[in-house]
């Protein structure tokens, strides 16, 4: 999309327009939005929030001051510092299976021990993101896919859409989510527009700002940063939402351009950002 308009567009077989697309960690960057609304709406008072807040803390164990300390803004920007798998990046399977085996996936998360303090260090897992969910479901209500029915996918005319939920039925915050690529763009060109859509302001200028000047060094490529679930190459002004095999929301602001790929290839996230770190030329 450019301007506003789609300006090329092609699918090959056995996908085709119209169908929904498991978009894997992309969903991490959709629930990151529904934060943004959430403290946009007044929902949530500041990412600076204190995770264990949320939570009954006379059922969590390992808790000490680190963990304590863990806010909101640490699970965006995976840094919270808990101890978990590290390999998520090169098998998504991997770096979720213990999470995914137990009986309680948001307070196996919370038991975790810690390996470091909250901001020290990069950890990619979606482990983080399903706290972020949880939250989400605490501040508003409901679920995060029928909050993201009222305040995202609703103002955005998304109206096909499948989400995974854990066992406690609380929706899958790093992955899971399935969408079509016009509604893909859809996301990207709200983030385009400033979080403005129809005239109305969805989500905050600065978490934009924030997006587009990321600043947490994932280590994987030279200039590559993250922040807010969103992976960034600032130097080359462009930021995107980065899920497993290819699935990709790129978004170009001074091009004014949102780009999305959906895929199945084989590349892990790891590779698959080296590859766009050297694919993008735009200075």
């Amino acid at each position: 999309m450019r301007h506003g308009k789609i300006v090329a567009e092609a699918y090959y077989a056995p996908y085709a327009a119209g169908i929904l697309h498991q978009v894997n960690s992309v969903t991490k960057a959709v629930t990151s939005t529904l934060t943004a609304i959430a403290s946009n709406d007044g929902l949530l008072d500041s990412p600076s929030h204190r995770v264990l807040d949320f939570f009954e803390r006379g059922s969590i164990v390992n808790v000490d001051p680190r963990k304590e300390a863990i806010t909101v803004q640490n699970l965006l920007d995976m840094t919270s510092g808990l101890e978990l798998s590290q390999v998520e990046l090169e098998n998504p399977s991997l770096g979720v299976r213990e999470m995914v085996r137990s009986p309680g996936w948001v307070k196996f998360i919370l038991d975790r021990p810690m390996r470091s303090a909250p901001g020290e260090e990069f950890n990619y897992n979606s482990a983080n993101q399903q706290l972020v969910s949880a939250i989400l479901t605490k501040l508003t209500g409901m679920s995060t896919l029928e909050y993201a029915k009222a305040k995202l996918f609703g103002p955005l005319g998304i109206n096909d859409v499948y989400w995974w939920h854990d066992p406690q039925g609380i929706t899958i915050g790093g992955y899971g989510l399935f969408l079509q690529p016009r509604d893909m763009a859809k996301i990207g060109y709200l983030y385009l527009r400033n979080g403005v859509w129809e005239g109305k302001q969805l989500l905050p200028l600065a978490w934009i700002d924030k997006v587009n000047h990321a600043t947490i060094d994932m280590h994987l490529s030279p200039g590559l940063r993250y922040s807010n679930c969103f992976w960034a190459l600032p130097e080359k002004h462009v930021y995107m939402a980065n899920g497993y095999r290819g699935q990709v929301i790129m978004v170009f602001p001074h091009w004014d351009v949102v780009a999305v790929t959906t895929g199945r290839n084989n590349f892990s996230l790891g590779e698959f950002a080296e590859l766009i770190s050297r694919s993008v030329k735009i200075g």
